[in-house]
């Protein structure tokens, strides 16, 4: 299981109560989409899709720490190699319906965005 060498896609999205109900829908779209459409093997596969969801909270060290009113949606994928980043980039622009809509959603909060990074350890 292990994915040391592997590509490694990161987004993280905080965005404040009212848009809540609109990343749910993105999101619900986006994994459908990439069931459809991405590799499973070969040097495009994608070998980890992992949508998570949490409360923003103002002490993030802290589990007990108040929360924000703001949430977080932590997207993580994982390509065997750059060439399934690089399709799955072709792929957004060309087929998924909602493209666009993440776009503007994520817009409208904070995100943080990790194209592509080489795994460096990886257990298990």
């Amino acid at each position: 299981m292990a994915r040391q060498g592997n590509i490694q896609f990161n987004m993280i999205f905080t965005v404040p109560s009212e848009l809540v109900s609109e990343g749910d829908r993105i999101f619900e779209s986006h994994a459908k989409w990439m069931a459809r459409t991405h590799h499973r093997e070969g040097d495009k596969a994608l070998l980890v899709y992992d949508l998570s969801k949490a409360p923003e909270m103002k002490d993030p060290m802290d589990p007990n720490s108040v929360p924000t009113g703001n949430t977080h949606f932590l997207l993580c994928e994982v390509y065997e190699s750059p060439a399934g980043l690089m399709d799955h980039w072709q792929q957004a622009e060309n087929s998924w319906e909602d493209f666009e809509a993440l776009k503007a959603w994520m817009m409208k909060g904070k995100f943080l965005l990790v194209n592509g990074a080489k795994i460096v350890h990886s257990l298990w």
